[in-house]
């Protein structure tokens, strides 16, 4: 019967993205409505959990015979962005399901996880990944609901919080990124990875800071590092000794990251690719919202900024700028890896990175909403002989068609 409900789904069964669209959403309902969507960016989740919310609201509400309603099926979809919640309301009108938004709350995790006593008919979890923490997760703790799907486009790296999905929402449906190239699903990519060097300057400061992280790291247990500096600095009773050491273990990490982070040739060689490539659409990332800030400063007025230090305002003002075609280069930190979709956007420059797969991911699906005879292309700019060399290796393990630059 569950199944006969969800086959019902107004999808096009000719297209390609509509029959995995369904069949991950007919999985999901064999699984009892419980599980969770593990698809590459530009599959097309944010549709798949519109239906999903918007069927069950459809099918479950019932009516007197004076057309009122008599019971009432709620929804609530929990977000990490402001932004996102806006999109999720077009998408629900986009799809024809905007008769039900009267009944489904669009949250983001930081206020949804301070309920209690809630009780709903279906929780879909968008970038679930960012919902998983010790404070965010009190949300599945202390409300209730009957139906839970949960999306992100790639597992969890943390353990813990692998787990902790895995238990409460197992996987229904699995695409990678790659396999949705494979089936036409999203437009293939290129990744060109180019090396460079830091200035005489900071080389000179990288060394010497690495060489304090390396001896507050042997202080700490080399491979135990990470996780002792972590439990003495929870632990009430540790040593001043052992404080310092963590203390210096984390600040010698965060010094080194920030000269990665706003390299002198990063800004150079930026600037050189925006201003060769006139005709791209291009959205750079950055590893702080002060460099992001530098980037575009550096190819005004071809750019805008678009982070978290910006107003709502300033943001949206940016994002109808590149839509229109006003700028053609939009900067950012974090806050365009989820939930953008911009699909004349064809060339990504990443000027910093972190050792995770999944903001990479994020970041070239982005760069590869479906468009006919269209090519990704994204350039990612790193320090050689770096933290940052072994970070990008991480980053694009999952990827294919990645090229690495002779230095």
């Amino acid at each position: 019967m569950i199944t006969q409900q969800l086959k019902l789904f107004k999808m096009d069964t000719n297209d390609l993205r509509d029959q995995q669209q369904r069949k991950a959403l007919n999985n999901w309902a064999i699984n009892g409505f419980e599980g969770s969507i593990i698809a590459g960016t530009g599959f097309g989740k944010s549709r798949c959990g519109v239906i999903a919310v918007g069927e069950t609201i459809k099918r479950l509400t019932e009516y007197n015979d004076y057309g009122e309603r008599i019971v009432y099926i709620t929804g609530l979809i929990l977000v990490p962005t402001t932004q996102l919640k806006d999109q999720f309301r077009e998408e629900f009108i986009k799809w024809g399901y905007e008769n039900v938004l009267d009944t489904v709350d669009i949250m983001c995790y930081q206020s949804a996880y301070k309920m209690t006593g809630r009780h709903y008919d279906i929780v879909v979890c968008d970038e679930i990944h960012l919902g998983l923490s010790k404070e965010y997760r009190k949300f599945f703790d202390n409300n209730v609901f009957d139906r839970l799907l949960c999306m992100t486009a790639t597992l969890p790296e943390e353990f813990e919080y692998k787990e902790l999905l895995v238990e409460m929402a197992p996987i229904v449906y699995e695409i990678t990124l790659d396999e949705c190239v494979d089936l036409g699903l999203v437009s293939p990519y290129n990744i060109i990875c180019k090396p460079l060097e830091l200035t005489y300057n900071e080389r000179t400061k990288y060394k010497k800071i690495n060489n304090r992280f390396v001896y507050w790291k042997g202080q700490l247990g080399n491979f135990d590092a990470w996780e002792n500096a972590s439990y003495i600095l929870k632990n009430i009773s540790a040593s001043p000794e052992e404080k310092k050491a963590a203390i210096q273990f984390y600040k010698a990490i965060r010094e080194r990251k920030k000269i990665i982070d706003f390299a002198e040739n990063k800004i150079e060689t930026f600037k050189d690719i925006v201003l060769n490539n006139p005709n791209k659409r291009i959205l750079a990332f950055s590893g702080a919202n002060e460099f992001t800030d530098i980037l575009t400063d550096s190819v005004i007025p071809l750019a805008q900024a678009y982070h978290s230090k910006k107003t709502k305002k300033q943001r949206k003002r940016a994002l109808e700028h590149f839509k229109s075609g006003m700028i053609n280069v939009l900067c950012s930190t974090k806050a365009l890896n989820q939930g953008f979709d911009v699909p004349d956007a064809n060339m990504g420059i990443v000027c910093g990175l972190t050792s995770k797969s999944l903001p990479m991911i994020q970041r070239v699906g982005r760069l590869i909403r479906f468009q006919e005879d269209k090519t990704g292309e994204i350039i990612i700019l790193y320090i050689k002989d770096s933290q940052e060399e072994k970070w990008l290796k991480n980053a694009v393990k999952n990827l294919n068609n990645v090229k690495f630059e002779e230095s």
